[in-house]
């Protein structure tokens, strides 16, 4: 590293890629053998989960060894460590983006299965032997839940900046502590569900959107308190916290994703406002609100501009 005359990271050597993909095809292989109930299937899947959470915990050792010994994560190395989280989450928005897809099609734009793409079908939503959650009821407790740990992982990120250790702990302590008692909330829900994931669109894409949302929560509290672990050695130092900076950044997605789920699964808020929609989407009504727009972007525009351009108005 004294030679280098570049301030990026050539990484050394390591097994750990090709054992991940070993340990990936195994819990794979294992899965299908177990669906199709064949002998050694579940020892298979067992061993390849158990191997690839092997190679996460020293694959990120290795990392976090490079950020504190080798001092490897330059700016330049952070920058682009920080593009490659935010795609991650992005491909994560895409992922939820599709049970949203499917609910909304499902429910708002409901089509019989031989009928044209374009006809829609009579019915109603929830369909017809559904019961759904109440959506002010364990549903909004687990909002606001979600919503208090945002403020504390917040909390967390400014006592890191500050340089509090005491603080940067007790925050994290009562992020974990939040994440895990809504993880505990959705489970004790998904017992007491009035239907299965086999009942239907209703059910499935339920299930599909909010059980793989526990999931994220799930992961997000697991890096949480991988943070609080290294928090307690030492590790997050206000210039040098990336690891902390990208759980941060996880965990306020997947409160975001929740806040979508509660208004638009729990409380059907797109149907609720499908008559407003359909009276300002259709006629004349779409011109008149499209001239309304052009107006008001122009207004706006003329403003910005009146004022200097846009770096002179953020001023």
């Amino acid at each position: 590293m004294s030679n280098q005359t570049h301030p990026y990271h050539l990484v050394n050597p390591s097994p750990w890629p090709a054992l991940a993909s070993l340990a990936l095809f195994m819990s794979t292989l294992g899965s299908a053998m177990f669906f199709h109930q064949k002998t050694g299937g579940v020892v298979l899947m067992m061993i390849g989960m158990l191997i690839v959470l092997y190679t996460m915990y020293v694959w990120w050792r290795d990392v976090v060894h490079e950020a504190r010994v080798d001092k490897a994560h330059t700016s330049a190395v952070s920058r682009g460590l920080r593009a490659g989280m935010a795609l991650f989450i992005t491909s994560e928005v895409l992922f939820f983006m599709a049970f949203f897809w499917a609910f909304f099609s499902s429910s708002t734009l409901p089509k019989a299965p031989l009928s044209d793409i374009w006809a829609m079908a009579d019915g109603i939503w929830p369909p017809k032997g559904i019961k759904p959650f109440d959506a002010f009821h364990l549903p909004f407790l687990n909002t606001l839940i979600l919503l208090l740990s945002g403020t504390t992982v917040t909390w967390a990120h400014y006592a890191v900046l500050t340089n509090n250790r005491k603080e940067t702990i007790t925050a994290l302590w009562y992020t974990v502590i939040l994440g895990f008692i809504f993880t505990c909330c959705q489970a004790y829900e998904y017992t007491h569900a009035a239907f299965g994931f086999k009942d239907g669109i209703y059910a499935s894409t339920f299930f599909m959107a909010t059980g793989f949302h526990g999931f994220h929560v799930l992961v997000g509290t697991i890096f949480l308190a991988v943070c609080l672990c290294r928090a307690y050695k030492g590790h997050l130092e206000p210039k040098q916290h990336l690891g902390f900076e990208f759980a941060a950044w996880y965990w306020h997605f997947v409160d975001v994703v929740w806040l979508f789920l509660f208004l638009f699964v729990y409380c059907d808020f797109a149907n609720k406002l499908m008559p407003a929609f359909e009276a300002i989407f259709t006629g004349t009504n779409i011109l008149i609100a499209f001239g309304l727009s052009l107006v008001a972007a122009g207004y706006f525009a003329v403003r910005i501009l009146a004022k200097g351009g846009l770096v002179k108005a953020s001023h």
